[in-house]
């Protein structure tokens, strides 16, 4: 992935950012596209990968970076509707620094190169924005930058039928890049809750 051009994920941020401000305490447990995370669960997740890939940016390296995603179902706090905006901005900010893109840095307990780790957690919004949008009935336009390099990511890491999160879910040819992405993430495009 070496090369890889800079980009603001703030824009993909934000996007999250009012999915998650439009959902109501009605929703927080209804199903998403990822199995064992209800919409709580989810919203937990991203607030605490954002965290992660902010101390990531910044090669502030410890707990919050050494902690496996899949390690435990992630519970919702009180105070999420303030503590998410608060982390995504936060996350945002970290990797508009030239200097997150570059050295090696760690996130989920991987050590992985600083431009890596930027797509990954561009891969991260736009994937559980497109999980949120779904599981909330809620339209979804992803940051075309944040899309592209979360489909730049997923296929780089696919391996024949198999991605970095499950199989690879096979989409029709000529479908939208949104379509593919998710497809590759190990997501059916058609899910519906």
């Amino acid at each position: 992935m070496t090369g890889t051009t800079m980009i603001d994920i703030g824009p993909q941020a934000r996007i999250v950012g009012m999915l998650a401000e439009r959902v109501t305490d009605e929703q927080l447990a209804a199903s998403t596209p990822c199995p064992d995370y209800a919409v709580g669960h989810l919203l937990a997740h991203v607030a605490g990968l954002s965290v992660a890939f902010r101390d990531a940016a910044h090669k502030n390296l410890g707990t919050t970076t050494d902690h496996r995603p899949d390690a435990t179902v992630p519970d919702l706090g009180p105070g999420w509707r303030q503590e998410l905006p608060k982390a995504l901005d936060e996350l945002a900010q970290a990797w508009r620094d030239p200097s997150a893109w570059r050295g090696m840095t760690r996130a989920g307990g991987i050590d992985l190169p600083g431009e890596v780790a930027a797509a990954v957690a561009a891969d991260e919004l736009v994937i559980h924005g497109w999980d949120l949008a779904r599981a909330t009935g809620q339209d979804y336009v992803p940051d075309p930058a944040a899309l592209e390099a979360s489909y730049g990511f997923l296929r780089m890491a696919a391996q024949g039928d198999r991605g970095p999160f499950g199989p690879v879910v096979p989409v029709p040819e000529g479908v939208p890049l949104l379509d593919r992405t998710v497809g590759l993430s190990g997501r059916d495009p058609g899910w519906k809750p």
